[in-house]
């Protein structure tokens, strides 16, 4: 016996919004945050814009004492957390907290410290700070979750590049399905705008050079040269269907499939035809138990890069065909590496809670391979009852979600 998986809360920390409110107004008038980069100094590295978080609502859960505990991509989580768990209900009376498991996904964690205190390294082996290790390691994210709500259960961090938020939804999803807890807090946060980051990226010729915001992250466009570097958090809080009938949650939608594999092809390049992210569609679509047909909107990976487009565009036409609407949210919030696939699981969500599907921001001439009904010039209402996420990153990582609209069976 198998439990159905629900969603009962959600939160958000991204570059168009703070809220779910905020980043679902972004969402519907296809609203970027992406902007000229203001946390340092970019002109050597030869980019210029990002999707910073903007007014990030510090005060809301912190105290300023907190700041120096705790690194931004942590710090990103804890706020979306526990704006998931207000929305959930979940609190000590009604829930079981050794069953209460939090999983969540990074790709670098404290990257910004690590460049800091290598910086203090140069001064003296006594100069890093004793609080770097526990700034800086991409655990963090789970742990300081755990710590600030109290959630006893399951713990762990998902590290896989680029799919860590959907892989660490994933695994939530597989815990609470096969019953090893109640109720998962899961996603992904990051925050590896800085220097060493950008510098890194930049070198390996992935980021974009373009100047304009409007024209930086064009997703499936001809003329696309690049991603644009995000930050954030994005958050889940999922339940077993019977742990969350049994305290009267307002259930949002239900997680039915996931698919994970790998391509084994090389470190950074999809394998051809999107052979990898094909069969993890599949397996997806399998533990749905649904047809590619049933599908009303699939959140695509679109980096506005030519090698992830090329492969997601064909595996996309060879498994759904060129009916199904796509778009990627990153051009709007960036491609926030580990939290992308939390960022785009609450897109998803609000995709279906809203029977809408947000556009594909800033493209205009698709390039001659895209095969796929990619979103343009603004978003519509349409009836969503099963909708995709799906992230894959460095390392032939690949993770699919399929979320399905609540009908309240």
């Amino acid at each position: 016996m198998t439990n159905r998986v629900v969603i009962t809360g959600y939160g958000v920390v991204s570059a168009i919004g703070n809220s779910p409110e905020e980043f679902w107004e972004s969402l519907k008038t296809g609203q970027t945050g992406i902007g000229p980069i203001t946390r340092f100094d970019a002109a050597a590295t030869g980019i210029s814009v990002a999707a910073e978080v903007k007014n990030f609502p510090f005060d809301k859960y912190f105290e300023k004492k907190e700041a120096r505990r705790m690194a931004l991509f942590s710090q990103y989580a804890v706020y979306a957390a526990l704006d998931g768990m207000a929305m959930s209900g979940i609190t000590e009376e009604n829930t079981d907290f050794d069953r209460l498991g939090c999983i969540m996904g990074s790709g670098i964690g404290g990257l910004e410290q690590s460049q800091v205190n290598s910086q203090k390294l140069l001064q003296g082996p006594r100069k890093v700070s004793p609080m770097y290790v526990p700034l800086a390691i991409a655990n963090m994210a789970a742990g300081n979750i755990a710590l600030r709500v109290g959630a006893r259960g399951v713990s762990r961090a998902e590290v896989t590049a680029c799919a860590a938020g959907a892989n660490a939804i994933g695994s939530a999803f597989r815990e609470i399905k096969y019953g090893y807890a109640d109720a998962v807090i899961a996603g992904g946060a990051e925050d590896a705008i800085c220097e060493l980051g950008i510098a890194g990226f930049a070198n390996l010729t992935a980021l974009t050079k373009e100047t304009d915001p409007t024209k930086a992250c064009i997703p499936f466009d001809k003329k696309r040269s690049g991603f644009v570097m995000g930050a954030g958090a994005g958050i889940l809080v999922l339940e077993s269907l019977e742990h969350a009938q049994a305290r009267g949650a307002n259930i949002l939608a239900e997680l039915v499939g996931y698919g994970c594999n790998n391509d084994a092809f090389h470190m950074t390049t999809p394998s051809a035809g999107g052979m990898g992210a094909q069969k993890a569609m599949h397996l997806a679509l399998d533990e749905a138990g649904i047809a590619a047909e049933q599908v009303g909107y699939i959140n695509a990976h679109g980096t506005s890069t030519h090698a992830n487009e090329e492969s997601e565009a064909a595996a996309i036409h060879a498994v759904f065909g060129d009916k199904v609407p796509v778009s990627s949210t990153k051009a709007l919030h960036g491609h926030a590496l580990g939290a992308a696939g939390g960022i785009e699981a609450v897109a998803t969500l609000q995709a279906i809670l809203k029977q809408y599907v947000p556009v594909n921001a800033g493209t205009t001439e698709l390039d001659d391979d895209m095969t796929i009904n990619v979103v343009l010039n603004h978003g519509y209402e349409a009836p969503v009852e099963y909708a995709v996420s799906q992230d894959f990153g460095f390392g032939g990582h690949n993770a699919v979600l399929i979320f399905k609209k609540w009908s309240g069976e």
